[in-house]
């Protein structure tokens, strides 16, 4: 198992670098969220949603074999 496909952008699939890019910018959002006094109900469900995501294509992402060609590596 190569543990650097779960926190190398360079090693992940597509599935793990857009739910690692949506927890980042929701992260962001929720700061300028509380910045502004604003609340969005149910906001905090979305980091539930990607690190579920992001779990799912880990599971994909560390089973996979190097050669198989069925997701894009970020490079």
């Amino acid at each position: 198992m190569k543990l650097t496909k779960i926190y190398d952008p360079r090693e992940m699939n597509s599935y793990q670098f857009v739910a690692a890019t949506g927890l980042v910018m929701t992260a962001v959002a929720n700061i300028i969220l509380l910045l502004i006094g604003k609340a969005v109900p149910n906001f905090e469900a979305l980091y539930l949603c990607w690190a579920v995501f992001f779990t799912l294509g880990t599971i994909v992402n560390l089973n996979s074999n190097p050669d198989d060609h069925d997701h894009h590596h970020h490079h």
